[in-house]
């Protein structure tokens, strides 16, 4: 391989696209270096349609650095605040009128100098607690319905970690806007017919039904889960996980709000059903739900009867949208000059906001490997490829470990998921180790990992994950300690009860500001 790369090309719009289209620009600033160009290249005849999603907080740098404007965006894309999801009957089922529930956090739990967690464990008093409660003022923000931000906090700005819920199709639209106006990127509408290889395996152009032909030096598949591209183009192998996550189909409904004062919750609401779960996702002018379920387990009919039972409805009421997902990862995201973005290179299901958060941090990681010359191309690609395989199986470990660590029986959908035969063995082995020490830093490994011990924490602990420490740590000897962290968590409530604006009344003046 020879020669400069200076045409790069995205195949395909949607959320996904854009993301990848903006990364790229503000690598390659086209606007400065006239010599080069990015380009996407997305179907005139495919709407996007948003039904309400969710992210972690790493979008807030992703805006920061895109140079969009936080009160813009919240403005534009129905944006609502989210410092965490709340777990509903994970643990176990509902009983009667009655729900268990835990919040995994935005916030790192308050763990030093003085970690209560042993002692949480141990103490039957103290374990009366919810371990969110004790570690952090964020969870009882959150159940109080308060905005994570101060009136007098700036954009990205705020007394909380959080992200973003937002209307997808609104976000991608916000985001082509800029990327083209502000990022120099160019969009071409066209559906392409047919994609052409040379004889070392390169993409060298595409044929388009309504633009001709377009040649690029790179070409970015953001195809989705056709991976028109990276598979059908350039023989890529799919990593199907479904073996593992059992999950494979969505239902997806918008639904308004009963009157204009009606609480947004600052988190995703995600409740666990006997074949799947619901999300419930506030924007500011109705929620997006979404039953994710297995196939194999329940019929799409069963289906919605669960969902429109979880809105109060009739299944002759609701029309949600179908989505079929394609569970699993590209073995090889990036080949030669071809690489995969989006659900082009892989997905796992909704739960944890995985989506957009790979979606994000990939482009980025793509946009800062890609080199100036072909012939640099194998050695980034394959160090890419070894980052992106880890981030996705380190992401399909998070996300069985809320499936596994259920001690829900009341179908085969969940005591499939407990089987220890469905995990990876490196959760195995950490829940192995877990059983006798408490999660260490130390015990990741990896630094691409997305999720880390503090995100671990509130799962294992929320679901009453059981850690025997075979007496190392004495109560007696630190309770002046967990009483000192008691008082100081009350202390953060009090403060945020007095200073913190009710989550919908937050946004409300936001609309407001210019």
């Amino acid at each position: 391989m020879n020669g400069e790369i200076k045409k790069v090309v995205v195949v395909g719009g949607g959320t996904a696209g854009w993301l990848a289209a903006c990364h790229l620009a503000k690598q390659l600033e086209p606007l400065v270096n006239q010599d080069i160009s990015v380009t996407l290249v997305d179907s005139p005849d495919i709407p996007t349609i948003g039904v309400g999603e969710g992210t972690v907080p790493v979008m807030r740098d992703t805006l920061k650095y895109f140079g969009i404007s936080e009160i813009e965006f919240i403005k534009r894309c129905d944006v609502t605040f989210k410092q965490s999801i709340k777990f509903v009957d994970w643990e176990v089922p509902p009983q009667k009128d009655r729900s268990t529930y835990y919040h995994h956090l935005f916030d790192f739990p308050n763990i030093r100098p003085f970690n209560p967690t042993p002692y949480w464990l141990s103490n039957d008093e103290i374990n009366k607690t919810h371990y969110a409660d004790l570690v952090s003022v964020q969870s009882h923000v959150c159940e109080l319905g308060l905005a994570p931000k101060l009136n007098r906090d700036g954009e990205f700005a705020g007394l909380f970690n959080y992200a973003y819920h937002l209307d997808a199709g609104k976000f991608t639209q916000m985001l082509s806007e800029h990327g083209t106006a502000e990022l120099g990127i160019s969009n071409i509408k066209a559906n392409v017919q047919h994609i052409h290889l040379n004889d070392n395996g390169e993409i060298t152009h595409l044929d388009t039904d309504s633009a001709g032909v377009i040649s690029g030096d790179i070409f970015v598949d953001c195809t989705g889960f056709k991976a028109m591209l990276i598979e059908k183009s350039m023989g890529a192998k799919f990593i199907d996980k479904s073996d593992v996550l059992l999950t494979d189909t969505a239902l997806a409904i918008q639904v308004p709000y009963r009157d204009e004062n009606t609480p947004i919750p600052p988190f995703t609401i995600s409740t666990a059903q006997k074949n799947g779960w619901i999300w419930d996702i506030g924007l500011t002018q109705r929620k997006g739900v979404g039953y994710v379920f297995s196939s194999n387990y329940q019929s799409e009919e069963q289906a919605v009867d669960t969902l429109a039972n979880y809105l109060g409805q009739t299944a002759a009421q609701i029309e949600p949208r179908k989505i079929s997902m394609k569970v699993g990862y590209q073995k090889e995201a990036w080949i030669k000059n071809c690489v995969a973005m989006g659900l082009s290179q892989g997905f796992v299901e909704p739960l944890e906001a995985t989506g957009l958060l790979m979606f994000d941090v990939t482009a980025r990681m793509f946009s800062e490997a890609l080199p100036d010359f072909k012939e640099d191309i194998p050695l980034r690609a394959r160090r890419f490829n070894e980052d992106i395989r880890q981030m996705w199986e380190s992401t399909s470990d998070f996300i069985k470990l809320h499936y596994f660590l259920s001690k829900r029986d009341d179908s085969q959908f969940w005591i499939d998921n407990r089987d220890p035969l469905s995990i990876s063995t490196e959760l195995a082995e950490k829940l192995q180790m877990w059983q006798r020490k408490l999660p260490s830093q130390f015990d990741f490994r990896h630094t691409v990992d997305s999720f880390r011990v503090s995100n671990y924490l509130y799962v294992l602990y929320g679901m009453n994950f059981g850690t025997e420490l075979n007496g190392r740590y004495t109560e007696s000897q630190n309770i002046e300690e967990i009483n000192k962290l008691r008082v100081e968590i009350e202390k953060g409530v009090k403060y945020c009860k007095s200073n913190l604006l009710s989550h919908r009344e937050y946004l409300e003046k936001v609309s407001k500001l210019s």
